[in-house]
């Protein structure tokens, strides 16, 4: 092999090093800190959905689904985990 693959190769090496370091792991950091975020919501805490609706969640039903109470008619909906953005832990005065 001649000089320039050799480079060349290496210059490709880094290069992918360099995406999977700055692209690819923290966007799994990112993944599995939401996962675990979805896994840990309790009765009590107040969430937003990915389509903005804001409430507290009255009841985990399994794995996959939880009840999210809302608004002051006190409204109940059925959600899956996945459509959850942010969590706010439970609060006590409430």
């Amino acid at each position: 092999m001649s000089p320039d693959y050799i480079s060349t190769i290496a210059m490709l090496a880094v290069v992918f090093g360099a995406m999977y370091f700055f692209m690819i792991r923290p966007q799994k950091k990112k993944e599995r800190a939401e996962l675990l975020m979805r896994n840990s919501i309790e009765v009590g805490d107040k969430i937003i959905t990915i389509g903005g609706i804001i409430g507290k969640v009255v009841s985990v039903k399994d794995d996959e689904t939880f009840v999210l109470e809302t608004g002051n008619d006190k409204t109940k909906i059925k959600f899956n985990k996945w459509a959850i953005r942010s969590r706010e832990a439970a609060a006590d005065g409430e």
